[in-house]
């Protein structure tokens, strides 16, 4: 077990989300080698209550210097190193909206605490051997998911399950690493060098590298979610399949075309992954300088979307509005959204006048209104976004980019080893690229690390975390 590192400072921060006049608890969290003590000149504690490790107090935040009552409150006492930074850590259990645990934040800053910085309680934990660095960031990724599933991705990495294999692979690095500098050192004292066995360890080892990377899309993908946009025409009912997808009346659905002038957004979770769907004025040439702006901006929304819904009225046909708007997105991935098909008695005219086929783009056939085909179109969705090998790795776990930008580094290192051992170099120039694999695959886990890398992956937590 690493040694805890002694952290010079108190620090303290609020550790929930405060919603003004909402929210029933809210926490003040401090660690720190004077946690214990700021608690003792803060709370007191009515009856025989034992101030002991792991012990709920029930009691009073005083103001250290009037002993007015700031708020009644339950304290929690974690004695280092058995707490979440291996510090002594106080949590103050107070009520919940702004005022409480302002006040309660204060006084303890106010005693000699001191602010805590972004991911400070985790870097704490970090340092003093809590946590590893793919554990660490695991904290970040279950605290922002947006799905169940990203949610267990986050939890597998917390568990470990992302840091045990990497570490087995650097830790075979090591082994092929000693091999090789035994025989420079030792070369008349120890039988040749197994170069068939070391060869095949390396192809073992490019081998998992390769299959935890595949796992990158699939991470990103989670984390991040894809941005959807609803384009199309006027009155096309855009707005209509909005709220049919979202099982809500976000948007105002009219029979007058042009009644949406803004972006309407609507967040959405499809198989497991965050979908941010925004719903767009209708693209038409507008006198109106309102609507004007609003067609602008989603023109914009589609450039910028990872996937475009082209919405279309399939009572009225392919029109020469509905080829411009393709034109303004055909670069894009998209997918043909035949709404009103409800209304109409066969789409094969319609199918016959379409500038591409189901072979090459995606076609839904939607009824909004009566919310038909919504399925569909969530399949079609899942398709397009697991055409990204996401899935290719049969693994409960997904890597992030920094994770990524290692193992990249790691397998191009052992890429050159196995050239090196090919071009039947001297072993010297062997260890060159075994240790740049070691050093990479140790920056995933944190072994290896440098403090500008901790700086980068803490400043992105909240504070208090």
């Amino acid at each position: 077990m690493p040694k805890p590192v002694i952290q010079g400072e108190t620090i303290a921060a609020i550790a929930t989300a405060i919603v003004p006049q909402q929210g029933s608890v809210g926490i003040v969290r401090m660690s720190g080698a004077e946690a214990m003590a700021i608690a003792r000149s803060l709370f007191h504690a009515p009856g025989q209550q034992v101030w002991e490790s792991h012990r709920v107090l029930y009691g009073y935040v005083r103001h250290p210097q009037t002993q007015q009552v700031i708020d009644e409150a339950l304290m929690l006492l974690m004695a280092s190193p058995r707490s979440y930074t291996r510090e002594d850590v106080v949590e103050f259990h107070c009520h919940g909206g702004i005022m409480a645990v302002q006040q309660v934040l204060q006084v303890c800053l106010g005693q000699g605490a001191r602010l805590a910085q972004p991911g400070e309680f985790t870097l704490r934990a970090f340092l003093n051997g809590r946590l590893d660095l793919t554990q660490a960031e695991s904290i970040a990724d279950l605290v922002g998911a947006q799905s169940p599933q990203a949610a267990q991705f986050a939890l597998a990495g917390l568990q470990g399950k992302l840091a045990h294999p990497i570490r087995q692979l650097r830790s075979t690095c090591l082994d092929i690493l000693a091999e090789v500098e035994a025989r420079i050192d030792f070369e008349d004292d120890l039988p040749p060098l197994n170069e068939d066995e070391i060869k095949a360890q390396l192809m073992q080892v490019l081998h998992e590298v390769e299959q935890i990377l595949a796992t990158a899309d699939r991470g990103e993908l989670l984390r991040t979610g894809l941005k959807v946009a609803i384009v199309g025409r006027p009155n096309v009912g855009k707005s209509s399949l909005l709220n049919a997808w979202s099982r809500s009346d976000r948007a105002i659905v009219t029979d007058l075309p042009g009644t949406t002038r803004d972006v309407v957004e609507s967040q959405l979770v499809v198989g497991g992954i965050p979908i941010q769907v925004l719903d767009t004025a209708g693209i038409r040439e507008a006198a109106d300088r309102v609507e004007q702006i609003g067609v602008e901006r989603s023109r914009q929304v589609a450039q910028a979307a990872d996937l475009v819904l082209l919405t279309i009225d399939a009572t009225a046909g392919w029109t020469e509005a509905d080829q411009d708007i393709y034109e303004q997105i055909s670069h894009r991935p998209f997918v043909l959204v035949m709404n009103k098909i409800d209304l109409v008695t066969s789409d094969h005219t319609l199918s016959e006048a379409l500038p591409f086929t189901n072979d090459t783009i995606p076609i839904v056939r939607t009824a909004a209104a009566q919310h038909r085909g919504i399925d569909e179109l969530e399949q079609a969705i899942l398709t397009i976004a697991q055409a990204g090998n996401f899935q290719a790795a049969n693994l409960d776990f997904a890597i992030n980019q920094r994770q990524a930008a290692a193992l990249i580094s790691a397998k191009s290192a052992l890429e050159q080893v196995q050239q090196t051992i090919a071009d039947q170099l001297p072993l010297d120039f062997w260890t060159i690229d075994l240790r740049s694999a070691i050093q990479t695959l140790g920056e995933i886990t944190g072994d290896e690390i440098t403090e500008s890398v901790l700086d980068q992956i803490f400043s992105r937590f909240c504070i208090g975390k």
